[in-house]
């Protein structure tokens, strides 16, 4: 245990030590055992850290500064995770088992979302109201809310909070962040840079523990304005319970069962490695990902046939290796959620076409083998509910019109995939389809300058791209008279 690394809160520029004094185990996926220890948060953690990022607020170190200073700061810390990039994917595999070369491939990336809302920092404006009174004067002007509250998944600990961290910081709020108790570490390596870059204390804070009390504190604390929430939606309606103390606003990013739809005049082999990208990519532990397919009758089995032989060939292995395809699932509960539904598939009468189990050469390791069902009921749970995992479910469809039907039945609509050479049938289907992010002939793309987000089940909000500064920001009318006259009557409204 000695050897262990020990990590501390981040609170007020400062490491601290959490007020119970406890610290709770993290496990390495790849191996199942503990690899370093995390300082187990409390209610009074929560409310340093907040009252800490409300006085850094208030403060001139930042409510002074000006936008374009806040956005080179910003382009600063996109700077140091470039050149720290290699060794802070190491402790995301390290923690959630994700393999190392996607994880270098996502953290080299990730500073251009730190520099798109850079550049976005001075670009935040009102405009002049063309207001039907002669003698007034109208604008508006957008202002930070204060505190916000950052609640972050594991599946991509850095990457997600970013999505959250750099729009916040670029309009003037101040942050507290809450990383999943699984995967704490990566974002406490990275509050180094954040002294680094120059940002003063308290404008970012984190404190580490579980939903029950951290969460649940920071979610309803009286000085938050603003959630932003990245999970399930059972823990979604708890913040959303939590912000009725506050009356924070709040955006939610929750999942969905996302579909790839692949037309009779697709190209087969694209669609099928689109659909093994989808759902097998990340071991299916993504918010996107494309967990249904909807094959064309005259393609089905060609489709299938391809998706079933290239899973049987997916090296699952050890995340650091440079040859292994699929990692372990992030946790011990997500390898029996797998087991689970597999159970409810072949209950449901749906035939496992490959995988279904952990693979043999496993070890301790939380793996589970890609998993394809077909012949699928499109009402049962592994069809309706989000597994967030490598389990795929492929059901034919015969006309455009029952294809939209079944990517629209269920309760999430975050993401789809449509595949086909036909651009308008991409263009009618892309229109018809329930989903906040829709790809076409192509999948798990992002970009900074595009926005992220879902409705119903998989929430509400945007992140990334320029519509998330709205949601950081409140807008302000002022009127001016500039009549020079005195109010005629003080009892009539202008």
């Amino acid at each position: 245990m000695a050897e262990w690394k020990k990590y501390r809160m981040y609170i007020n520029g400062e490491w601290v030590e959490a007020s119970s004094g406890e610290y709770f185990e993290s496990y390495n996926p790849a191996e199942g055992e503990p690899w370093c220890l995390v300082a187990k948060g409390t209610e009074q953690d929560v409310d340093r850290a907040v009252q800490a990022a409300q006085k850094a607020f208030e403060h001139p170190r930042w409510a002074s500064m000006t936008y374009t200073q806040r956005g080179k700061l910003l382009r600063r810390l996109g700077d140091l995770i470039a050149e720290r990039a290699s060794e802070l994917a190491v402790y995301e595999t390290l923690d959630n088992g994700k393999l190392i070369r996607e994880m270098r491939g996502q953290l080299q990336y990730l500073p251009e979302f730190f520099y798109y809302y850079a550049g976005l920092a001075d670009k935040i404006h009102g405009e002049t109201l063309p207001i039907d009174k002669p003698d007034m004067l109208a604008f508006t002007s957008r202002e930070p809310l204060g505190v916000v509250a950052a609640i972050t998944p594991w599946n991509s600990p850095l990457y997600l909070t970013t999505l959250k961290l750099a729009p916040a910081l670029a309009a003037g709020n101040t942050i507290v962040i809450k990383p999943s108790e699984v995967t704490s570490a990566s974002l406490l390596e990275l509050m180094p840079l954040i002294e680094e870059a120059g940002f003063p204390p308290g404008v970012v804070n984190v404190v580490t523990g579980f939903g029950d009390p951290v969460g649940s504190a920071l979610t309803s604390h009286p000085l938050v304005r603003r959630v932003a929430f990245t999970g399930g939606p059972e823990s979604a309606r708890h913040v959303i319970r939590n912000s009725a103390e506050n009356f924070a606003r709040v955006t939610l990013e929750l999942g969905g069962k996302s579909p790839n739809i692949v037309f009779d005049d697709a190209d087969a082999d694209n669609a099928a490695m689109g659909i093994i990208a989808g759902i097998f990519g990340a071991a299916g532990q993504s918010c996107v990902a494309g967990s249904r397919a909807f094959l064309h009758k005259k393609i089905y089995d060609q489709v299938l046939e391809k998706v079933a032989d290239r899973a049987s060939r997916i090296i699952i292995g050890d995340p650091m290796a440079a040859e292994t395809e699929m990692g372990p699932l992030a946790t011990e509960a997500q390898v029996k959620r797998m087991e689970h539904y597999v159970n409810a598939g072949r209950q449901h009468g749906a035939r496992l076409v490959y995988g279904g189990k952990q693979p043999e050469a496993g070890g301790s390791g939380w793996y589970f083998e890609p998993t394809i069902f077909e012949h699928t009921d499109p009402k049962s749970p592994i069809a309706q509910e989000e597994i967030f995992g490598p389990v795929l479910t492929v059901i034919p469809f015969e006309t455009e019109e029952e294809a939209i039907a079944l990517a629209n039945g269920t309760n999430y609509a975050l993401a789809a995939g449509i595949w086909t050479n036909h651009l308008a049938k991409a263009h009618r289907v892309a229109k018809s389809v329930r989903a906040g992010i829709v790809w076409v002939n192509t999948y798990r793309s992002i970009s900074p300058i595009a926005p992220i987000g879902g409705s119903h089940w998989s929430g509400y909000g945007r992140e990334s791209g320029y519509e998330a500064i709205y949601e950081y920001t409140q807008s302000k009318v002022v009127w001016v008279n500039t009549s020079g006259e005195p109010m005629p009557d003080p009892f009539i409204m202008r």
